[in-house]
Order: structure tokens, then C-alpha cells, then sequence
């Protein structure tokens, strides 16, 4: 992170200030490997506040200079002429993710938008602030999908899709995750957009101990598989992966389609699709839909992998 790189974040801050985004976006995401430098770093814009993620500890001078640079973005013009009212730097390679608040302070939940909907997150209290910017196509699709559908969301975290699936005119959505304060989110997150909780459902399960009720409450014409790529005691994403896709044939409809993410860069899509056709060979890999345009990556198969999947009739 040296200062051709650290001109380069300033460059950018800058500039996405003079005009700052309508709803939550990725302003640059080093991780890509298209900021040279700045390979461990990402900056998002979550209306009105600015959250800098550092993934790597970099040496005492470098982190010193990173800091020297964001304070002087916040004593531009630009910034007090801008919509931010806070900066934090989140420390992703220490223990908890601490943040340290350069403007502004940590306030509690905020509510952020995308596509006209909206979310509730916490940025700078935990490693995720709630929402993943990266898998806005995802929820779109979702969202354009779900017409009379009835949908399993597994790994629902906060239960963004859902959210996206019952705007788009979904019959009813079961949301699964071993976290109830993820999912006490997520009925939040419907609350926010005026939704009826009644054909929704929340279940606080772990999905291993979980098949028989799942396939009692089903079937379903769209199941959307979005795991983590390691959950410390409940999921390692290469060895627990095929478990779930096993299952799949047995949950879903005639017709009905698969969209099953992959988030690991060590994983192709190749790794999704002879999964698929090894423990659900009935279902047939339709595409991969594209990332943002901001979340650009030098290797695609680093980068987030959301691939469809449809049952032959």
C-alpha cells in the first residue's frame, strides 16, 4: 500500500463524494486485483456513511499512512459538501472485526437501499454488517423469478432474498438459518418493506437435522443455496456442499430451478456444476449470472460464483 496506491483510494473517495451513489454500492473493491495495492481493501458506500475494510494486516507505517490518507478525504470540502456523516475502517484480520470510527460513530442499526428496497444493517458491530452488496444480480433475479412461486431459502442469513422474492410477487417463502438473530433481521427487513409476514417463514434449524420438515413444508419451485464458505462447528463449504445438493431433487418441484452461490475463490463454477450433475443429475446448469460491473475480478472464478440450475421436466 504504497502512496501511488493510497492517491488512488483518495482519487476515488473523492470522486464518490462529488456524487455519491442513490443507494448502497461498492465504491472499489481491491479484491478484484484491478487497484494495484490496494488488494486488501474494499470501500462501500452505505448512504451516508463510508466503510473502508482492510482484510490483511499491513505494516505499522502502512496502516499509519492508510489512516494519514482517509483523514485527509475528511478534511476536503467535498466531504462536508457530501451526504456522509461517518467514515469507519473495519479490521477484518483481527479477532471480532473491530472498526475504528474516523468520523461519526457507531449509532445502532441503519437502513440502506437497493433497487428501491430496503435493508437494515449494522455496520462496524460484527465481521458482516448484515447485506452483501456483491449479490445484487442474485437478488434480482430472484426478484424477477418469483411470481407465484414457492421458494426455500437455506443459509437465509438476514433474509435478503426473500425480501427480493416476495416484491417480486412470490406465494410464500421458508427462510432457514441456525441463527435467530440473523433471521429476527430478516423479519425486520420485510417489516421495512411493508410486506405480510404470513406466507413467510422463519426457521431458526439446522439444516442437517432439518430434511424431513423442510420436504413436509415443500415442494418448491425455486431453492436458492447461498452457504458460507466456513462456519466454525456447522459448515465446511467443500465437504458439506454436496450434502445439500443431494437433497435437492427430493425438495424441488417439476420444472423448478436451483440458484446455488458459491463465495470461495479457491472454487470454480466447475466445482458447482459436477457437484450438481454427481448428487442431482436431474437438474441442468442454465448459466452463471454476471457480478456487478464494480465487483470486476482479474480472475472470475475468484470472485463470486451465482449459478442457475433447472429440474427436467
Amino acid at each position: 500500500m504504497d502512496s501511488v496506491a493510497l492517491a488512488s483510494l483518495s482519487l476515488c473517495l473523492r470522486q464518490a463524494l462529488a456524487a455519491p451513489p442513490t443507494e448502497a454500492r461498492r465504491l472499489l473493491h481491491g479484491r478484484g486485483r484491478r487497484w494495484p495495492g490496494l488488494e486488501q481493501l474494499t470501500v462501500d458506500w452505505l448512504e451516508g456513511l463510508v466503510q473502508v475494510t482492510l482484510f490483511k494486516a499491513p505494516p505499522a507505517e502502512a496502516l499509519e499512512a492508510l489512516m494519514e490518507c482517509l483523514r485527509g478525504v475528511l478534511a476536503e470540502p467535498g466531504w462536508a459538501t457530501s451526504d456522509a456523516q461517518a467514515l469507519l475502517l473495519q479490521q477484518r484480520y483481527l479477532d471480532g472485526s473491530p472498526s475504528l470510527w474516523l468520523a461519526g460513530q457507531a449509532q445502532g442499526p441503519r437502513r440502506i437501499h437497493e433497487q428501491g428496497l430496503a435493508y437494515w444493517i449494522e455496520p462496524g458491530r460484527a465481521q458482516n454488517s448484515g447485506f452483501f452488496l456483491d449479490m445484487r444480480a442474485g437478488r434480482q433475479w430472484v426478484r424477477q423469478q418469483a411470481a407465484g412461486k414457492r421458494i426455500l431459502n437455506l443459509f437465509a442469513y438476514t433474509c435478503a432474498f426473500s425480501v427480493a422474492a416476495m416484491a417480486g410477487g412470490a406465494r410464500g417463502v421458508v427462510n432457514l438459518d441456525m441463527s435467530s438473530a440473523a433471521l429476527a433481521r430478516g423479519r425486520e427487513n420485510h417489516r421495512a418493506n411493508g410486506h405480510d409476514l404470513t406466507p413467510v417463514s422463519f426457521l431458526a434449524h439446522d439444516l442437517f437435522k432439518s430434511w424431513g420438515k423442510l420436504a413436509r413444508l415443500g415442494p418448491y419451485d425455486l431453492i436458492i443455496v447461498d452457504p458460507p464458505s466456513f462456519q466454525q462447528g456447522s459448515f465446511v463449504l467443500a465437504r458439506d456442499y454436496p450434502k445439500v445438493l443431494r437433497r435437492l431433487e427430493g425438495l424441488l418441484a417439476p420444472s423448478g430451478q436451483v440458484m446455488a452461490c458459491l463465495n470461495d475463490p479457491a472454487l470454480s463454477t466447475d466445482f458447482l456444476q459436477e457437484a450438481m450433475a454427481k448428487h442431482a443429475p436431474t437438474l441442468t446448469f442454465v448459466e452463471r449470472l454476471a457480478n456487478p460491473a464494480e465487483f470486476e475480478d482479474m480472475d472470475p472464478d475468484a470472485s463470486l460464483k451465482v449459478a442457475i440450475f433447472r429440474r427436467d421436466a
